[in-house]
């Protein structure tokens, strides 16, 4: 059944790509991001670098396909408010609408209100989307290593170059890792919850570690609930923890990443 999920949300997400596509041809979405070339961009690699701090990408979205709806009263605005006042290094913003109950909109209402970087974490599986980020002034994109071919890959990474992106690249198995880092990955987001079976794995991540290049920005992704959880990874000299699930199922949202937090500032 999980494994249907996955498959279902990259049908879907296809068959949407297509009907946007008919709507808003790439030519006029190039055009548009030609003309709008104004907007200062939010340098999100290094937002979640400062070795001195647990740098915690903080993680927008109303429902997931594991656990439905995690927030009744979702406000993205004043949620991305909260989060930057409680010390989020960056924000990742979910925009996929059947599965995540999010919005691309949101991308460009929570830029309004915020001062640090914006991820825009979808499926990405068309050139199209990297040039429908940019105008909706994301800083960084998500790739999935594992839902794109080699070649996909390596060519998204150099379109974000061109569009002034960053991305970060997400791997679960060491065949992803691979295909990321040959891609030419500088931001790579190891997820300790595998996205056909759903299931987290905390010490996914450990057994990866060692293979990835010591000049790669490495991102934990998935299954953090508390403070010890990431001083672990941090003994480990990790310093980027994207958290999603925890946050946004607390009721004081501000409050529980000050907890998972804590202590961070004296490490």
């Amino acid at each position: 059944v999980k494994v249907m999920i996955l498959n279902d949300i990259l049908v879907y997400r296809r068959k949407d790509i297509e009907e946007m596509k008919l709507r808003y041809s790439l030519r006029k979405l190039q055009e548009a991001v030609e003309k709008k070339n104004g907007t200062t961009v939010r340098d999100f690699r290094r937002a979640i670098s400062d070795p001195h701090r647990i740098n915690v990408i903080a993680e927008i979205k109303k429902a997931s396909p594991s656990e439905g709806i995690l927030r009744d009263n979702f406000q993205p605005l004043r949620l991305a408010a909260l989060l930057e006042y409680a010390g989020a290094a960056a924000l990742s913003i979910l925009t996929e609408s059947r599965y995540f109950k999010g919005r691309p909109s949101h991308l460009k209402t929570i830029r309004q209100v915020t001062q640090i970087p914006l991820l825009r974490k979808d499926f990405i599986l068309d050139e199209y989307q990297l040039y429908e980020s940019k105008l909706l002034e994301a800083d960084a994109v998500l790739l999935i290593s594992s839902i794109l071919t080699d070649e996909e890959l390596r060519r998204f990474l150099d379109r974000c170059k061109a569009l002034g992106l960053q991305a970060l690249v997400e791997v679960h198995a060491e065949e992803d890792l691979k295909k990321a880092l040959g891609a030419g990955a500088e931001i790579v987001g190891i997820n300790n919850r595998n996205l056909r079976t759903l299931e987290v794995d905390v010490h996914r991540a450990e057994r990866l570690l060692n293979r990835v290049p010591k000049n790669t920005t490495l991102v934990i992704e998935s299954g953090f609930k508390d403070y010890s959880e990431i001083m672990k990874y941090k003994s480990l000299g990790i310093s980027a923890f994207l958290i999603g699930t925890s946050l946004m199922k607390a009721p004081d949202v501000a409050l529980k990443l000050q907890e998972i937090m804590k202590g961070a500032r004296n490490v």
